[in-house]
């Protein structure tokens, strides 16, 4: 990339930074039905009438499972250092437990092998929110056992892939998880639960914990575990005091509530005194707090837009509307005394803001909490309506500008003294965007 006419100082990326792209397994692979694979919460979710645009599903995808070698020889011929997949949980263990159907550890296999027979590092991600259907129908995330599940599946995916695979992530964006899936229900599995997704969120935590020991146990040392969070950057409308505590209660929702078990021990007091009416956090039990905060080798970002909110009442007109989707239920447990904005700006095609500062306040705030620990940003690009030109070609220029004012600010952070150690775009390829479809 050219440096900015107005850097003083130029800044290169180092060496061995790893320029990568990344995908997940329910978004490009397909063959939903094949080698044993068994349906996740995705496949349920997305066959319901009206939870997906235009009812699409990620049955065939870009059918990934079938295509593999031609995919990674495209990113070969971009000249993709790394690659961040995920792997998916129904396809290895159909039921969530019991033994791995071995063909479906095959395929992965089978891709690590030829993305190592291209240069090309993989990045395993165990778990992008395809929570098998089984698992789901016995009660899912807000159920403590799914979480002792998990730390068996991390255990087996480790042992068949450990010795070639070096980066390895528990799990993707849990806030997802539990407040989109439990909360708001615009994710699998479609819940509309507050307490729910309180509980969801602590079982996702500690199935990281309880992950990140299984995979230690069966893992060379040099191996690297890592979560990948979609930290929000929440700022204030203003600076009164009722906007900043509207920052805090959804700062304490969207990021402490992961973050601070994980990477401190404990769950911020302010979020436990903000919810106390919704849940009374007594699953949290003895040792899982230990059990939760392991020491990571490395952290994951994942960035796109960032939040704008006030106190409710701060302006009546104000949309409530938080850029999760359109539903009636709130992914945000008791904080009706917020509202959230629009940020200013341009968009991409999802209605998201374009906004690079968010992803440098993003990194310098992790570089602060959790000082020493790698960053890699784990995700980050946008979503335009590509369309050819004359020419026959998709020139792209909204997304290459998005991606220099982005890359610009990850090198202003490692300026600053940022250890972010690579960058994985989203995504390779056009692919099943959950519930906004294709």
């Amino acid at each position: 990339m050219p440096e900015s006419a107005q850097s003083a100082n130029p800044v290169t990326f180092p060496p061995a930074f790893l320029w990568g792209a990344a995908t997940s397994a329910y978004q490009i692979e397909g063959a939903v039905r094949e080698d044993g694979r068994t349906p996740s919460i995705w496949d349920t979710f997305s066959h319901t009438p009206g939870k997906t645009a235009g009812g699409e599903t990620g049955d065939i995808a870009v059918d990934h499972y079938h295509r593999y070698r031609d995919d990674v020889a495209l990113m070969a011929e971009l000249g993709l250092t790394a690659y961040r997949f995920s792997v998916s949980w129904s396809r290895v263990q159909p039921t969530g437990r019991g033994p791995a159907v071995q063909v479906g550890l095959d395929f992965y296999r089978k891709l690590v092998d030829e993305l190592l027979a291209k240069g090309i590092k993989p990045a395993v991600t165990l778990y992008h929110w395809d929570l098998p259907q089984e698992l789901e129908d016995a009660g899912g995330w807000p159920e403590r056992d799914t979480a002792y599940r998990f730390a068996e599946y991390a255990q087996i995916v480790g042992e068949a892939l450990g010795d070639r695979v070096e980066q390895w992530i528990t799990l993707n964006e849990p806030w997802c998880s539990a407040f989109l899936g439990y909360g708001s229900g615009v994710h699998a599995p479609g819940r509309t639960d507050p307490a729910a997704s309180l509980k969801a969120a602590h079982h996702l935590n500690l199935a990281h914990g309880l992950g990140t020991t299984a995979l230690r146990s069966v893992m060379p040392t040099r191996n690297s575990v890592a979560i990948s969070l979609n930290s929000s950057v929440v700022r204030p409308l203003s600076q009164t005091p009722g906007d900043l505590a509207a920052v805090r209660k959804i700062d304490d929702l969207a990021n402490g509530v992961f973050h601070g078990p994980i990477l401190r021990g404990a769950y911020p007091e302010t979020l436990l005194t903000a919810t106390s009416k919704v849940t009374d956090w007594s699953y949290v039990l003895d040792g899982d707090l230990r059990a939760i905060h392991q020491p990571l080798d490395a952290l994951g970002l994942n960035y796109y837009t960032p939040t704008l909110v006030s106190a409710a009442d701060a302006d009546p007109s104000a949309p409530r509307a938080d850029g999760h989707g359109a539903s009636d239920h709130s992914p945000w447990p008791a904080a009706e005394d917020v509202a959230f904005h629009q940020t200013p700006g341009e968009r991409t095609e999802m209605g998201w803001t374009i906004d690079p500062t968010g992803l440098h306040d993003l990194i310098m705030r992790y570089t602060k909490e959790a000082p020493g620990l790698p960053l890699y940003i784990t995700e980050n690009g946008a979503a335009y309506d590509d369309k050819p030109d004359a020419d026959g070609r998709v020139h792209d220029p909204e997304r290459i500008a998005y991606l220099h004012g982005h890359l610009r600010a990850v090198r202003r952070a490692i300026a600053e003294g940022a250890d972010v150690r690579g960058y994985y775009l989203w995504s390779l390829m056009d692919n099943f965007e959950w519930a906004y479809g294709y």
